[in-house]
């Protein structure tokens, strides 16, 4: 067995099953499987699957309200659609691919480790994902469809009285199950990252992506046991007769806390891992190192405090939270979110920028995220939210949000995918892929934020002849296909560049992070040797010892000298 001075150092690692040359292989593999990176693939496949299917959904939504009156989509049918779109984008999407797809990838390369802390709590995590998922798709295919009460769920709405059938069962337990997956999966991040760092990777060399996921998983088992039991409790309301969320005897409006306690700690689960990934891009396609590297881990910590004393904000209108409290929460976490963009900023001031795809979708992300976080400023604050709670702002701001995380997971393909397969995706059409996403963004939501402001109310099927009401929801339409087509440019790549590959080296961006030492792809446990740690960028020490450190010219000084005191 190696020491760590030699694990250190550069000495081959003693993992003598480090090539598996007896693992399965094939579809035996990936069933059984307790590779942190195939467990990751998993995640990442069936999450984007998941992305389609929630897509699709939004396109009918789209083609229904492109015009007013439309017939193409039936009350109920509608309902079940917008419904499905939110749980599939929120639930089955952003955050598995994010805390489920690329951590349990990236995590143990970045800190050296050769699998995650527990293995088969891994893969057991991603069974119950895939099993959740399962049950909720299913809800279509039974007696009176899915659940048509909104993808929050609201009581007493989504209670037997007013939702019956199976379909609502369905949505209840398959929430259940990926709600244990999450916490099964922040408790792995957790270990993984508190034990198994590399020699010398201190907490502060640690990379702000894996930094990110650390926070993540604390807030994960923070939020989700609250709505586990929210869950546990809707379910008992519609089966065994309780009244836990009825007005006769119990509260509406607990359900709303407890979701919401869940709900806005999880704004901030979703958003945290894209965070760090446009923070481990931004330095490597602008030749700096990041700048901040402190103030980014603080903010962090502060932003997953803070989230969680805000999320009665999305209950002013309901007239039992204290609004001046919640609305100055609501503000300040806004202040270590905009130390991260001038963290950002400062990265790639005076930087030598290359605008290949990851970084073209890391600014496209910074716009996007800026759009939709300053419209969120604007609903904090009580007599706004009040006008515009029940409007298409509110869906404007919301989309704006998420479709900037799709772009930071995009710039996290991009950027990871030569690491995964040893080869890159092609670059033309990644950047055609960028900008339709981007102006789709643009274009789909927008428009939105209009609609809201001139009184159009969200979560409706159909409308009025409303002048500019119509062509308003036209334009939101053209955009989403124009998003749509994005995809179509996404399959493309995915599929020429596999069947004409690209071979690439094991560190083709010249990166800066411990998952670039190793081999593209990593062998089974990760690394047969590992280089000194030494900083945040320890791939970059080893290949540039001799670069120099940046400093920053100092400006002349715009004052006169001054005389010296005391002589003549």
């Amino acid at each position: 067995m190696t020491t760590a001075l030699e694990r250190a150092i550069g000495a081959p690692a003693a993992w003598p099953e480090a090539d598996h040359p007896h693992q399965p292989s094939g579809i035996v593999r990936w069933l059984t499987s307790t590779d942190h990176k195939v467990i990751g693939m998993s995640y990442t496949i069936t999450s984007v699957a998941m992305l389609l299917f929630g897509g699709a959904l939004a396109m009918l939504i789209r083609m229904q309200l492109s015009s007013p009156d439309s017939s193409l989509l039936s009350m109920q049918q509608y309902n079940s659609l917008f419904t499905m779109h939110g749980t599939f984008m929120i639930f089955l999407f952003v955050g598995p691919f994010a805390f489920g797809g690329l951590a349990n990838y990236i995590v143990p390369l970045q800190v050296g480790a050769p699998d995650m802390a527990f293995p088969r709590l891994n893969a057991l995590s991603y069974w119950l994902y895939l099993s959740g998922s399962i049950t909720i798709i299913l809800g279509f295919f039974v007696a009176g469809g899915t659940a048509a009460f909104g993808w929050v769920g609201y009581a007493p709405l989504s209670t037997a009285t007013y939702s019956p059938g199976s379909g609502a069962d369905m949505w209840i337990a398959g929430l259940v199950l990926t709600g244990f997956s999450a916490i099964f999966t922040g408790v792995n991040i957790i270990t993984t990252v508190f034990y198994l760092r590399a020699p010398g990777m201190t907490m502060f060399r640690v990379p702000i992506f894996t930094w990110n996921m650390l926070v993540v998983g604390v807030l994960i088992l923070i939020a989700f046991p609250p709505l586990t039991a929210a869950l546990v409790c809707l379910w008992c309301d519609r089966h065994f007769g309780t009244l836990i969320f009825s007005a006769k005897g119990g509260s509406p409006i607990l359900y709303q806390n407890m979701f919401w306690f869940f709900g806005h700690p999880e704004v901030y689960i979703l958003a945290l891992p894209f965070f760090g990934i446009v923070t481990e891009v931004l330095p490597v396609f602008s030749r700096k190192p990041l700048f901040g590297y402190k103030g980014m881990v603080f903010a962090t910590l502060a932003i997953a405090a803070l989230s969680t004393g805000v999320w009665a904000h999305h209950m002013f209108t309901t007239g039992v939270v204290l609004l001046p409290f919640f609305s100055l929460m609501s503000l300040l976490i806004a202040v270590p979110t905009g130390i991260k963009f001038f963290n950002w900023i400062g990265t790639m001031w005076r930087g030598q920028i290359t605008f290949a795809t990851p970084m073209l979708f890391s600014i496209g992300f910074l716009v996007t995220f800026l759009l939709g976080g300053l419209t969120g400023m604007f609903l904090a604050a009580p007599p706004i939210d009040f006008a515009t709670h029940d409007t298409y702002f509110v869906v404007a701001h919301f989309h704006d949000v998420v479709m900037a995380l799709v772009m930071g997971g995009m710039a996290g393909i991009y950027f990871w995918y030569p690491k995964a397969f040893g080869r890159t995706l092609r670059e033309g059409l990644g950047k055609w892929q960028f900008w339709l996403l981007f102006i789709g963004t643009q274009i789909a939501f927008t428009p939105q934020y209009v609609l809201g402001l001139r009184g159009m109310p969200r979560r409706v099927a159909t409308y009025a002849g409303h002048p500019g009401w119509q062509f308003l929801n036209q334009v939101s339409t053209v955009g989403a296909w124009i998003i749509f087509a994005s995809f179509l440019f996404f399959a493309i790549n995915v599929m020429v560049s596999w069947r004409k590959p690209n071979p690439c080296g094991d560190n083709p961006w010249d990166a800066n992070a411990l998952e670039w030492w190793t081999t593209s792809p990593p062998p089974h446990h990760n690394f047969h040797d590992l280089p000194p740690v030494r900083s945040e960028r320890p791939v970059w020490d080893a290949n540039h010892p001799n670069a120099p450190a940046i400093v920053h010219p100092k400006r002349p000084s715009v004052s006169p000298p001054r005389e010296p005191i005391g002589v003549d």
